[in-house]
């Protein structure tokens, strides 16, 4: 499952970018490879991100994984409900498992992110 209206990282974080705004999440490979998800540690309000650094962590039964944020800006919105519900990100990582929404500071890092196909062929090599 690799939905075409995102952008990805080599890392495995999903974007959704709507204006100048940016929705970030896990894709399905990489909740599927944690397995079970038992924690979310979010990032905060306000905190200032840039592209490729630590913005969360998520403990699963298998290992704890950082998640790094595929864009820089400033986060506005964290998915409370993953400190309730962490599991949210295996039964729907693309929807109800989103982490944070941030305000995006530089546009022109999206160049570089993968696309839907970049990423599946990214996949297929690297498996």
């Amino acid at each position: 499952m690799i939905p075409d209206d995102l952008k990805y990282t080599r890392e495995h974080e999903w974007v959704k970018i709507e204006g100048g705004e940016a929705v970030f999440g896990i894709t399905d490979h990489a909740q599927e490879a944690l397995g079970d998800i038992t924690f979310v540690e979010l990032p905060r309000k306000e905190d200032d991100v840039k592209q490729t650094d630590s913005i969360a962590t998520i403990e699963s039964v298998k290992a704890a994984s950082d998640v790094y944020a595929p864009l820089s800006g400033k986060v506005i919105d964290i998915n409370e409900s993953l400190q309730e519900s962490p599991e949210a990100i295996n039964s729907s990582p693309y929807e109800e498992g989103w982490i944070c929404r941030v305000s995006i500071a530089d546009p022109e890092e999206e160049d570089n992110l993968m696309s839907a196909g970049e990423y599946k062929k990214y996949l297929d090599e690297n498996q």
